[in-house]
């Protein structure tokens, strides 16, 4: 795909015509769903061929795809990278890829990341003889003090889960270039529309596209975008491990792209609104949200990222319990982890999305016992306002 964004249509027409044209074979406007395990060959000596890698031509749904091929070929297009390879889930995604990069070797990861990541870089990926550490990556200084000699790839999400910290792309690139070392940016709260890390320089970018990418609450799945190598190499770990996507999951995924940046500023929109109410609210001790000048890292965010995205957290007077209270309180917002979805979702990130960390880390990473963490929607404000509002008023 051409890189040169300046050579390609305005955002939202990629999103809608970008890396998906009609099927040549039939026109249909909707790429088909090849809900298919197996595919035939003309002849033994073509089956032969596609094995030896001399013709082209699909062999098992687990080896390639079609309707899996277009959906990769439209990430890698809206990321602006060579290529891109999909996964049953984003965990699917996340392993796959630190498995094949780092594998003997050290990594250095964000300390405020999902749950399920942290759950895997503290828990499992030590006992497969891959060491991590983890750093706040807002300063580069601490991403350069934890780099070793055989660190092979940098881990960061930006805007954080659920903090909503901002690492600072172009600089955590340039040092990791200077050491020889991958950049991989978790880039699944801003989505493609908002931030492509690519373009500051990251040399991965990567998605839970159980979020916004889907958008509606009914996919789960992984993608990560790259160089044309780096995939290469990747593709035989996914083949043999057989973490791969299934057709119907890459229909739904294509269907989400069309929308996705009518979804996002919907749910951009709703998000700024409620961080300004939030703001002022005395139930209320800190909004963190990068939309707000008083987040930390405001200017970083505005230079990066086309827009604040439709996450937020914010911490509640009285701590978990007052937590608890105020989600058990709404009547709008569904009570559900993930985001991304049509429907606005809250949640309480110590005891849910981040109970895999320990109270210890939970304090050190700034995950506070009444941290609230909402995924707008694309509701009408007003009503999400009210129902917020209604919420800490039976505090």
């Amino acid at each position: 795909m051409d890189s040169d964004l300046h050579m390609r249509p305005g955002l939202g027409t990629r999103f809608v015509h970008g890396g998906d044209e009609h099927d040549p074979h039939t026109g249909a406007v909707s790429t088909p769903i090849y809900q298919v395990s197996t595919f035939a060959f003309r002849s033994a000596e073509h089956g032969a061929a596609c094995f030896a890698g001399e013709e082209e031509g699909y062999i098992y749904s687990r080896l390639a795809n079609p309707t899996v091929e277009i959906f990769e070929g439209k990430m890698a297009y809206l990321e602006g990278t060579d290529d891109a390879l999909a996964f049953a889930s984003g965990m699917a995604a996340i392993h796959n890829l630190i498995c094949h990069v780092a594998h003997g070797g050290h990594v250095v990861s964000g300390d405020t990341v999902y749950g399920g990541t942290f759950a895997l870089f503290d828990h499992l990926i030590p006992r497969l003889g891959i060491e991590v550490s983890f750093v706040d990556t807002t300063d580069t200084v601490n991403i350069e003090r934890a780099i070793r000699g055989d660190t092979k790839l940098i881990f960061v999400e930006t805007p954080a889960n659920p903090t909503l910290a901002i690492t600072d792309l172009a600089a955590t690139a340039e040092l990791a270039h200077a050491h020889k070392i991958l950049l991989v940016v978790d880039n699944t709260f801003s989505t493609p529309y908002l931030q492509r890390p690519i373009e500051h320089g990251a040399d991965v970018a990567l998605h839970s596209c159980t979020k916004y990418v889907g958008g509606h609450g009914d996919a789960v799945s992984g993608v990560y975008c790259g160089s044309q190598e780096l995939i290469d190499e990747s593709r035989e770990w996914r083949t043999d491990i057989g973490g791969v996507i299934a057709p119907l999951q890459s229909w739904l995924l294509l269907r989400g792209l069309k929308t996705l940046h009518l979804r996002v500023e919907r749910s951009q929109a709703n998000a700024v609104a409620l961080a300004h109410f939030l703001l002022r609210h005395p139930k209320v001790e800190m909004v963190r949200y990068p939309g707000l000048e008083s987040h930390p890292q405001y200017e970083i965010g505005k230079k990066q990222m086309l827009g604040p995205g439709g996450i937020l957290s914010f911490d509640v007077v009285g701590g978990a319990r007052a937590g608890a209270k105020l989600i058990n309180s709404v009547k709008l917002m569904t009570i559900a982890v993930s985001l991304g979805d049509c429907a606005t979702l809250i949640e309480h990130p110590a005891s849910m999305t981040h109970s895999t960390m320990s109270p210890e880390e939970l304090t050190r990473y700034g995950i506070t016992p009444g941290l609230v963490r909402i995924a707008a929607g694309i509701e009408d404000a007003d009503d999400l306002l009210e129902d917020i509002e209604r919420a800490l008023a039976l505090m």
